[in-house]
């Protein structure tokens, strides 16, 4: 559904990105990665035709961003992070505006307006003006208007920024709603929502991409060892002596300092695709100790994004010639 091909973008003297390369196929939700300035927002913007690329293709559902720009903006819904809403125009006035400027047909405007509207939840705002609306509602208002010709696909910068913890598990639920009915691109610098809406996650850094999978491939690849966490009632240094001596333990680190208790947690470092579950457990009970707490632990998102991040800026310190850290743009604004 999306196609990018040695994607290249300069400002001036300075790239932006090179030659990035990547697939999203259809109906898929893919979660777009990268630190500031790392070149998402350029990418983006070269997807939905509002700049073309320096050099390299990209094509969304098999039309040219660069030479079929109108055919590729009448598949795209976009919401950018700053949500361009007309300040003075009612939530109903401007969503039918939005659906006239899109070319739906006049006699289906009210019933996708009214569509969209439900679900974005912005059936009890609908005659206000967006200039009074939150930061919040606004953000639903776009969300709106970028859902309302039913594009193939989405490309959503930001999307859940400025909503409460209840918006926005129900903007999560829409977005992933949505997948295999349409394609979505989704730009976020909070971390956790990749990880409970997107099935695949490109993260880039520098303007170059530096991985592209699922999270759980990413997890595999990264992870140097298995994790157990532990919790245990029992003299500290006894319980890190014992769960030493367990077969196929590497490393023992105790997390916590906590002066005058008995309770303390530990992590239990092991050989990769090794359960030690069962035989930490016998060696707690085995001393009689309290076992409070026993479950495995991966890396988070968080841990993979920095560990990818930091090995790839300390792969450019070695090769300075490589780096092509600089500017994405005269306004350019960017989160991770």
């Amino acid at each position: 559904m999306i196609e990018v091909e040695n994607l290249t973008k300069y400002y001036g003297p300075v790239p932006a990105i090179t030659d990035i390369t990547f697939q999203v196929e259809k109906g898929e939700i893919l979660g777009f990665l990268g630190p500031n300035a790392a070149g998402k927002t350029t990418t983006m913007r070269i997807l939905t035709c509002f700049m073309p690329p320096t050099r390299g293709r990209a094509r969304v559902a098999g039309y040219d961003c660069l030479d079929q720009s109108l055919e590729v903006r009448r598949r795209i819904g976009y919401l950018p992070e700053n949500v361009p809403l007309y300040n003075e125009m009612r939530v109903t006035d401007y969503l039918h505006f939005v659906s006239a400027i899109k070319g739906i047909p006049r006699r289906e405007r009210s019933r996708k307006v009214a569509e969209v509207m439900g679900d974005c939840g912005l059936l009890e705002v609908a005659g206000k003006i967006n200039g009074k609306l939150s930061k919040g509602y606004r953000q639903r208002v776009g969300l709106a208007q970028a859902l309302l010709s039913d594009p193939e696909v989405l490309i959503l910068d930001e999307p859940t920024v400025g909503l409460d913890p209840r918006q926005i598990i129900e903007i999560r639920n829409l977005i992933k709603s949505l997948a295999g009915r349409r394609t979505i691109i989704l730009s976020t610098h909070i971390l956790p929502e990749v990880s409970m809406t997107c099935q695949r996650v490109i993260i880039i850094n520098e303007g170059r991409v530096i991985a592209v999978d699922t999270p759980e491939n990413l997890t595999a690849q990264l992870e140097k060892s298995a994790q157990v966490l532990l919790q245990v009632e029992g003299p500290p240094e006894e319980v890190v002596t014992i769960l030493s001596r367990v077969e196929g333990v590497l490393e023992v680190e105790r997390r916590d300092i906590a002066a005058d208790h008995q309770v303390h947690t530990y992590l239990v470092k092991s050989q990769p695709a090794l359960d030690l579950r069962k035989e930490l457990a016998a060696a707690v009970l085995r001393n009689q100790w309290g076992l409070l707490e026993l479950r495995g632990v991966s890396l988070s998102l968080e841990d993979i994004f920095i560990r990818l991040v930091t090995e790839e800026e300390g792969s450019a310190a070695d090769h300075p010639s490589q780096s092509t850290s600089g500017p994405e743009g005269p306004d350019e604004e960017e989160e991770l």
